[in-house]
């Protein structure tokens, strides 16, 4: 009778601690061997070949008037290229103005020309920016303008229509190889004291009006001049300006006017082409963890299409379910970031959310439950909470008090909590970054409709974009804590058995 007691006993204590939470730790002072697939593409296909070649040119006439101009072949490219006159700094409080020729070589290219600062130069759209960008479409070409603050908060407009009721751009198709007027204004009494920008080309205008917030930003510049679209790897386009003044100066370029360059006469070969994804365990100290080594890397947004278009490095945990609590936390650093870009770290499962499909309906893959870092170039980068069951059950957007991360590299700490019976049992996700929180009720039934969890870590998105380089480290997660007879009874109850 003693005996069997004892055995009942030892059974109950069991499966009490095989249904409790446990939670695993990782620092990463050396490789885990997590599983990954796609992860480093970058470092198996061969790279593409950049060739960066614009500038000063004594004797061109493409733009009209006398010989010399501004201008040549410019390319997209993760590694920043500029030709650009050093100007005394400028910031939002100035009056500042351009003017000159314009002409677009036929073909393609993505191309700014505008104010930057030098030493912020960080993907797109990059801080501290006031720039044209010329879109190359063949025998014709788009112009949009741009406004970066130095928070990374940015706002555009285009040369041609926009349509409220359908909120949907119409540019202006501009004849490449045809010259035209172009000019650049910023005044900072515009629009009621917040400051507004005019862009105008080939007699249409574009006007940017500063919002409250981003004027408080502030922003400061110290060049203006060419660069390139720093983002992925793509086709170059030619580009030229003449008759140029800066501030009210006129720029004399029958000589070299000596302005400074970066990379702007080169030709190398990059490994930065998208959605080549370079991401998975790093000998780097980054993220601010104990020791060197982390988790992180090159993450594009990826394309479920396209199985070569998926990619994720993640621990394998014991399988989780949304009837259980989850937890995560860690460090996390954030170092590059492009417009329409996406980190995602949480849980997911290694082949449903790893599933090709046709489908665009949905970015978020099926059965994840994490963290997203992006957001509309309007408001930077959000830390937020995301969720998507193995159905369709979804968030969409963030909570309006999510926490901002900028990529410059400081180190945060963070936190993720899933609480199964909080929000009248739906179910609650909470996320922390220096201790700023936001939270995210799932929608009724999402939690019922169930989803499966075998791996924490990094995983891409189901619809493609651009890209982010960012690091973790001193991670603590839920790695098991439901019953094998629970997790069965879930799977067949949402169909996956």
């Amino acid at each position: 009778m003693k005996h069997a007691v004892c055995l009942l006993a030892l059974a109950v204590l069991a499966a009490a601690l095989e249904a409790a939470p446990t939670r695993r730790t990782e620092s990463f002072d050396n490789d885990p061997g997590w599983d990954g697939r796609n992860n480093r593409l970058a470092r198996v296909l061969p790279p593409e070949t950049v060739r960066q070649n614009f500038g000063h040119s004594p004797s061109t006439r493409y733009a009209g008037g006398e010989p010399g101009k501004i201008g040549g072949t410019i390319q997209p490219a993760t590694e920043p290229a500029y030709y650009a006159k050093p100007i005394p700094v400028k910031t939002l409080s100035d009056r500042l103005s351009a003017s000159g020729k314009l002409l677009v070589g036929r073909g393609g290219g993505n191309t700014l020309f505008g104010f930057f600062n030098d030493k912020t130069l960080n993907e797109w759209r990059t801080p501290n920016a006031m720039v044209f960008r010329i879109n190359g479409r063949g025998e014709i070409y788009h112009a949009h303008a741009e406004f970066t603050t130095q928070a990374w908060r940015a706002m555009a407009g285009i040369i041609g229509r926009h349509d409220p009721v359908a909120d949907r751009n119409h540019p202006r198709e501009l004849p490449s190889g045809v010259v035209h007027q172009w000019s650049l204004e910023y005044d900072p009494a515009g629009n009621g004291g917040d400051g507004s920008i005019t862009f105008t080309l080939a007699g249409e205008k574009a006007v940017i009006d500063l919002t409250p917030g981003l004027r408080r930003d502030g922003a400061t510049f110290n060049h203006f001049g060419l660069l390139n679209v720093v983002k992925s790897y793509d086709d170059a386009g030619e580009l030229w300006l003449d008759d140029l003044a800066i501030n009210g100066e006129a720029q004399d370029f029958s000589h070299d006017p000596a302005w400074d360059g970066l990379r702007n006469r080169l030709t190398y070969a990059t490994t930065g082409v998208r959605p080549r994804f370079d991401f998975g365990f790093s000998p780097t100290h980054y993220a601010g963890g104990a020791a060197p080594g982390e988790l992180g890397g090159v993450i594009y947004r990826g394309d479920c299409r396209y199985p070569e278009r998926l990619a994720c490095y993640g621990d394998r945990l014991s399988p989780l379910t949304l009837d259980q609590p989850l937890r995560a936390s860690g460090k996390v650093a954030m170092r590059r970031g492009a417009s329409d870009s996406t980190t995602a770290i949480g849980f997911y499962h290694s082949t449903y959310s790893m599933a090709v499909s046709d489908s665009q309906q949905f970015a978020t893959p099926r059965d994840f439950l994490g963290v997203y870092i992006e957001g509309p170039s309007r408001e930077g980068f959000y830390f937020y909470p995301v969720y998507r069951n193995h159905l369709n059950g979804a968030s969409s957007g963030y909570p309006d008090n999510s926490p901002r991360i900028l990529p410059d590299g400081v180190a945060h700490d963070w936190t993720l909590v899933y609480d199964p019976a909080a929000a009248q049992g739906s179910g609650r996700i909470t996320v922390t970054l220096d201790g700023q929180a936001a939270s995210l009720d799932l929608a009724p039934g999402a939690k019922t409709s169930g989803a499966v969890f075998d791996r924490f870590g990094i995983m891409s998105t189901w619809i493609d974009g651009n890209g982010q380089e960012v690091y973790f480290d001193d991670l603590k997660y839920t790695c098991g804590g439901q019953s094998p007879m629970q997790r069965s009874s879930r799977r067949r109850a949402v169909g996956y058995e």
